[in-house]
């Protein structure tokens, strides 16, 4: 709003200062500057709210230490990261911009899901909560949306050279041969063409087939949102360890969002140039400083827990801006902790599942999954195994970033 605001005034009245707010980098810092503020400040009242509701947590006993303390904490706090996120978005962002929309989209559909969930299992008293198939139709659908979305979209474009060069008087830069097409590709990493056309899946059998390339990229889009967003909600198991793991690939995100929005940077490094994403900064900065901020009251010991209205949001908002900015293919490296805590649940299921049906007796491959309660069953801290991922992290998003150049 405020955007769109500043944008008249210095169209029509030339306002000393309006013009800063074209500038996304100023924009980007208000962003996490305000939503730090918001759920920092904000977030102590949201806390009270929640304890004055008998919004606590109920904890089942898995014989972990200082788990029974956790019982009572006042959980739904994602509500706080929601809200710290949105409200500077709506008034610094280009709320026509289309992966503006479709994130604030993706975050109030997700959001609607996980708090369908906690309030079930809070306030119905249904430790459940809200049904498995119930979340994975709304995973679901949210992939349709975003996979349609992506592929049909007209505004929703790559530039098919990427041949800049600044004007040297003007200081303005200058395409040359240049033009936006629509198109499925994407980035992959460690190859020297650097790009995978997903249309090229199906195109092998007969050329024509390339207008059902949708049948085969939403799908893979709906694959990604729900397995980002299980992981997420799967991280979630000790304090500051879903909100922190996730504010550095958000980060890592945001520079991989403003080099492909940027013609000069993209040219440099080489990489595909997506006109329009740049301003998806803006929402990737509000939403770090939210996480931060939240980050605040979730550290051990928890003043609150995001419960699954933050982790399902968190995850979803994740995957929609590594599809938009066509890093999908980094999911695996730069949501690593993501991908290994949903690896460790997968493997012990089926490891139990399999050693119970030929032998009788199921048997585990970690003391207990997700995997940072395996690390809790050995008697490591929890704040001791929060930092130590959190290092890993930083890690994985150092050497995602360092793909760029890898070819």
């Amino acid at each position: 709003m405020l955007y769109h605001l500043f944008e008249y005034l210095n169209t029509n009245y030339d306002i000393p200062g309006a013009g800063l707010f074209q500038y996304i980098s100023f924009r980007a810092a208000m962003g996490i500057i305000m939503a730090l503020l918001i759920s920092t400040i904000f977030g102590k009242k949201i806390i009270r709210y929640l304890l004055a509701k008998q919004v606590g947590e109920s904890v089942r006993d898995l014989g972990l230490e200082g788990q029974k303390e956790k019982a009572g904490t006042p959980t739904m706090g994602g509500l706080i990261i929601i809200l710290s996120t949105l409200i500077p978005v709506l008034l610094l962002a280009n709320l026509t911009n289309i992966y503006i929309l479709l994130l604030i989209v993706t975050t109030l559909w997700m959001g609607a899901i996980g708090f369908l969930y906690d309030y079930i299992k809070t306030f119905r008293k249904n430790k459940e909560g809200l049904k498995g198939k119930f979340k994975v139709i709304g995973q679901v659908g949210l992939g349709v949306i975003v996979g349609a979305t992506m592929y049909f979209h007209e505004d929703i474009t790559i530039r098919n050279t990427q041949e800049a060069i600044v004007n040297q008087v003007t200081q303005e830069v200058e395409l040359i041969k240049s033009e936006e097409v629509k198109s499925t590709k994407t980035n992959i990493p460690f190859f020297k063409g650097n790009e995978l056309d997903y249309s090229n899946l199906i195109t092998w059998i007969d050329p024509s087939l390339k207008k059902y390339a949708w049948l085969i990229f939403i799908p893979i889009v709906i694959f990604i949102v729900t397995a980002v967003s299980n992981g997420a909600n799967l991280t979630d198991g000790i304090d500051g360890l879903a909100a922190g793991s996730s504010a550095i690939i958000v980060l890592t995100l945001g520079i991989f969002a403003w080099i492909s929005g940027n013609y000069i940077f993209s040219n440099y490094l080489n990489v595909m140039n997506i006109p329009r994403v740049g301003e998806t900064t803006i929402f990737i900065a509000a939403f770090a400083g939210a996480l931060v901020g939240f980050l605040w009251y979730n550290t051990f010991p928890a003043q609150v827990f995001m419960g699954d209205t933050g982790s399902l949001t968190i995850g979803g908002i994740i995957a929609v801006l590594a599809i938009a900015t066509r890093k999908e293919l980094l999911i695996p490296i730069l949501c690593g902790i993501f991908f290994i805590e949903n690896l460790s649940v997968v493997m012990q299921v089926g490891w139990f599942k399999y050693t119970k049906k030929k032998f009788g007796d199921g048997r585990r491959i970690f003391l207990m999954s997700p995997l940072h309660h395996h690390y809790q069953k050995k008697g490591l801290h929890e704040s001791k195994i929060v930092v130590r991922f959190w290092i890993i992290g930083i890690l994985l998003a150092v050497i995602t970033i360092v793909t760029l150049k890898i070819r």
